[in-house]
C-alpha cells in the first residue's frame, strides 16, 4: 500500500518545519526527517492506530509522533496523510469543519 501526503499535510510539515527553524535549524530537519519516515511506516500496519474519537464514521485514524499527531486515512489502494499538527491544537475544526 502507497502513501500520499496531500497538499494540506505538506503545508503543515513546512509550518512546522518553519516554526522550529527559528529556534534551530538543525532540529527542524530532524524533526520533519522523522514525521515523513513515520508516515511512511504506516503502510505497514495501515489499520494499527486507532480512529480519531467521537468521529469514527469519517475513517479518520491518528498516530503519534513525539509532540504531534499524523491524521490520515485508510483507502482501498493507498493510505492519504490528510494533516499533521501538534498535540496541542485544537484538531476538529480543521479536520471535521462541517461539525
Amino acid at each position: 500500500m502507497i502513501v500520499v501526503i496531500t497538499a494540506e499535510a505538506e503545508a503543515d510539515l513546512e509550518d512546522i518545519a518553519s516554526y522550529v527553524a527559528e529556534q534551530s535549524p538543525r532540529s527542524a530537519l530532524a524533526l520533519i526527517h522523522g514525521l515523513r519516515e513515520t508516515c511512511e511506516s504506516l503502510a505497514a500496519a495501515p489499520r494499527g492506530y486507532p480512529l480519531v474519537p467521537r468521529y469514527e464514521h469519517k475513517g479518520v485514524r491518528r498516530r503519534p509522533f513525539g509532540h504531534y499527531l499524523i491524521f490520515y486515512r485508510v483507502g482501498s489502494d493507498a493510505i492519504e496523510v490528510i494533516h499533521v499538527l501538534h498535540g496541542a491544537r485544537d484538531y476538529e475544526p480543521l479536520l471535521f469543519p462541517e461539525t
